[in-house]
């Protein structure tokens, strides 16, 4: 099984699609759930599941990104996903997991992205845009924001939408059905990147 790692940053929406999966629920083993906060609403999601739990940063009682590098590696992490964590990850980071980290962003990068731009920041700026179409990227994560090659999207029409709220409601739909399809696709092997381009195996 895949040893997997989840990174959040609030009440955990992505993670529960992801520990509830029953497809990926044969696949992967999430191993760790890791906060940029020490109290997280995701972390009780955690605890249910009975999955440890990390606080990244440089407060009293957080681990620091090298200690946390050292946990996953020892817990023989295979995949990091980002689900709503809302920090950048560190260059050394990045680079000790290449192509091993995914994200997950609530628009069709590469609009919609870079610094600043999560959670309904990212749906306030879709709706004055007029964009008639929104939806989720998974993309893998390098060292800058919202970057990485995207690995899977999948639109929704919000041609109708009267506020930021609508959007960001179609848009969670969304993401938990991508999601956990591109961590099964990685657990399978299935997920290439070749010539610059990332390729999916049926």
């Amino acid at each position: 099984m895949l040893a997997v790692s989840v990174f959040v940053s609030g009440r955990g929406s992505n993670l529960k699609s992801i520990l509830e999966s029953p497809k990926l629920q044969e696949l992967i083993e999430v191993k760790a759930v890791v906060s940029d906060k020490h109290f997280c609403p995701a972390f009780e999601l955690a605890r249910e599941y009975s999955v440890p739990i990390y606080s990244v940063g440089k407060k009293d009682g957080f681990v620091s990104f090298e200690e946390l590098e050292k946990t996953l590696k020892d817990l023989k992490v295979g995949l990091i996903v980002l689900a709503g964590f809302l920090k950048l990850i560190p260059d050394h980071f990045v680079s000790s997991f290449k192509n091993k980290i995914i994200n997950i962003h609530p628009a069709l990068l590469p609009s919609f992205g870079g610094s600043g731009m999560y959670g309904m920041n990212v749906h306030k700026t879709v709706f004055e845009s007029s964009a008639q179409v929104s939806g989720a990227t998974v993309h893998f994560v390098d060292e800058s924001y919202d970057t990485g090659k995207i690995i899977a999207q999948r639109c929704v029409d919000i041609s109708d939408v009267k506020s930021p709220e609508e959007i960001a409601e179609r848009v969670l739909k969304i993401e938990h059905q991508i999601l956990p399809f591109v961590i099964e696709k990685i657990a399978l092997g299935k997920i290439f990147v070749e010539q610059n381009r990332v390729r999916f195996e049926t």
